[in-house]
């Protein structure tokens, strides 16, 4: 599901943790060695996606954060910022050519650059998470 999470609304923040479930602890946190990602370079998107990334001029960029039962990739456009929540058991993900990552759910696609190797291991992280669920 998109949603625009610029704002403090209680309503989309109870639906978030429905899909996704609570935030990490910060002992959790410490424990795991972190739950976001660097920020990473978007290759493509779906056209809705797109549609919102193309209305300004900046580099189209996203961070991944990990949650209980599934992820949030954010990114942001113009002012706003969207939050692409996908729960683990929607979760498809994709290593193509390169260094790009896939990451699917139902209509939705976000295919991220991946150039470094803690980035390449929080993706490793990402998989582990989804197998155990």
């Amino acid at each position: 599901m998109l949603r625009n999470i610029s704002y403090k609304d209680s309503k989309i923040k109870e639906e978030i943790k429905k899909m996704v479930g609570e935030p990490f602890s910060l002992i959790e946190r410490i424990k795991m060695n972190g739950i976001g990602s660097s920020n990473l370079k978007i290759q493509s998107s779906n056209k809705e996606i797109e549609n919102l990334l193309n209305l300004d001029n900046n580099n189209n960029r996203c961070n991944i954060e990990i949650r209980k039962k599934g992820i949030i990739i954010r990114f942001r456009s113009i002012l706003e910022t969207y939050g692409l929540i996908i729960p683990f058991y929607k979760l498809k993900l994709f290593k193509g050519q390169s260094s790009v990552y896939s990451l699917y759910m139902d209509k939705y696609f976000i295919k991220v650059l991946v150039d470094k190797k803690n980035d390449h291991d929080f993706i490793k992280k990402i998989s582990k998470f989804k197998n155990l669920s």
